[in-house]
């Protein structure tokens, strides 16, 4: 196991842009970090640095307290999973397991037990003598798992490994990742575009746009006390709503609603700009009649209702202003009638509607209210 250090890591290719601008990211001693965000935001080539696949620009690359800038990879003991399972099509599921302690000269008993050890963990024990194409595509990401994990290296590194899985699969091997990270307790850096992927695996999320670290923090971390919109956006199925509101003084306005904030009192108000933004998650928004009689309520035209099963999403617009709302699902709705709403004004959020930065006004707690 290793910790990984990057002091102000750039990545710049020819005369562009920095596709990753000075990064700065401590991953500890058999940590499971997953990097986040959308497609092209600098996440897999940050893990290509770590694999010593990319050269870096400016600033330090640390393994286990030693600088690898220029260590080749085959010397970073690092191991590797990757999106399209890399196996031979023409070896053994044995054989694809067992290759890269093969070409180190690694002792014949000591490669067979490995094999063996590494099979009986994930399930292959009955499938060592086939070949990839007789394999399901969970069956392959198994032995590429297999494959990284006899190496029994200091870092593991898995570059969207289940992004190819149908959602059932996607489950499973989730589960067996999982259960693989407790058990061998080995630091691993997991790239995804998926923010359930992230939220199920990871000990803490760096989230990423454009290279740029946006925040770190463990899963509820972030999920409760995002520090702008984009995590705020990026972290929850379907994301916290983001509402344009006027703030006029005493309340905060929209075609929504208009209310007064308790934990941000006038004098807080009348200190903050005029055009803000008003977070708030889509389940924390419940049935008027069944809310407290002091909850703000708002009110909108159902313009569609997305079924789940247990529960659903009710889309709801008032002129300019629209929220998702995440309701039990044993309610018949007619689009275009009027729902009313409530949520406990604690569970509201304040964005900066310039910076797009989270307004935190003193004494609130982290993650809930106005802070």
């Amino acid at each position: 196991m290793a910790s990984i250090e990057f002091r102000g890591v750039s990545k710049r290719y020819d005369d562009g842009p920095a596709t990753v601008p000075g990064l700065d990211l401590e991953i500890g001693d058999g940590e499971f970090m997953v990097l986040v965000g959308p497609s092209g935001c600098g996440k897999s080539t940050v893990l290509r640095m770590i694999a010593g696949l990319e050269s870096i620009t400016s600033g330090e690359l640390l393994i286990g307290g030693h600088r690898v800038n220029d260590l080749p990879p085959k010397d970073r003991d690092i191991a590797m999973v990757f999106q399209n399972y890399a196996l031979y099509p023409h070896m053994s599921v044995f054989e694809n397991m067992a290759f890269g302690l093969r070409v180190r000269n690694f002792p014949k008993l000591g490669i067979e037990r490995r094999v063996r050890d590494a099979a009986d963990t994930l399930g292959l024990a009955d499938l060592l003598e086939r070949k990839p194409g007789q394999l399901s595509g969970g069956q392959c990401q198994r032995v590429a798992l297999g494959r990284a994990m006899v190496r029994d290296p200091q870092v593991f590194l898995f570059d969207e490994p289940l992004s190819n899985l149908d959602a059932e699969l996607r489950v499973q091997m989730r589960g067996v990742i999982h259960r693989l990270h407790r058990q061998l307790g080995t630091t691993s850096v997991y790239v995804t575009h998926d923010q359930v992927e992230a939220m199920t695996l990871g000990t803490r999320i760096a989230i990423l746009n454009r290279g740029a670290l946006m925040q770190v923090g463990t899963p509820l971390e972030l999920y409760n006390d995002p520090d702008n919109t984009f995590v705020a956006g990026f972290m929850g199925s379907p994301p916290m709503n983001l509402v344009p509101v006027t703030n006029d003084g005493t309340q905060l306005v929209c075609d929504l609603l208009a209310f007064y904030h308790p934990r941000a009192p006038h004098s807080q108000l009348q200190g903050l700009k005029r055009e803000l933004l008003l977070g708030l998650r889509p389940e924390k928004l419940v049935y008027a009649a069944s809310a407290p009689a002091n909850w703000p309520r708002l009110s909108g035209e159902i313009e569609l209702v997305e079924s789940l099963g247990a529960e659903m999403l009710v889309h709801l617009r008032a002129g300019k202003s629209s929220v998702i709302a995440r309701l039990p699902g044993l309610r018949a709705f007619t689009l275009g009638d009027v729902l009313e709403l409530a949520f406990d004004p604690a569970a509201v959020y304040l964005f900066d509607a310039d910076s797009q930065q989270r307004i935190r006004t003193d004494g609130a707690r982290a993650g809930v209210g106005v802070c």
